[in-house]
């Protein structure tokens, strides 16, 4: 059982570079008990590409999913409707 939801999206967008991309994650119980870190990434509008990884405990999730976050932060990415501290 998860303790807490876990969900993020985020966004990068740069018109000079004609960037405009997205990255959520979200840490949800699998039906056989275990725990599942989905991520979702691509160009803003598009489906984009999606990766899941399982986990027999939830801080291990957790764990990937903060450095997830943190790597992403350092790369430019925010929450929607922000603008990106420079």
């Amino acid at each position: 059982m998860i303790a807490q939801p876990y969900q993020l999206y985020i966004e990068r967008t740069d018109a000079s570079k004609n960037m405009a991309r997205f990255y959520a994650m979200a840490i949800e119980p699998t039906l056989f008990g275990d725990i599942c870190l989905t991520r979702r990434w691509g160009r803003i509008g598009a489906q984009g590409q999606m990766m899941k990884h399982s986990f027999a405990r939830e801080d291990e999730a957790v764990r990937l999913f903060l450095d997830l976050l943190r790597q992403k932060r350092n790369r430019g990415y925010h929450p929607k409707g922000k603008k990106a501290a420079t």
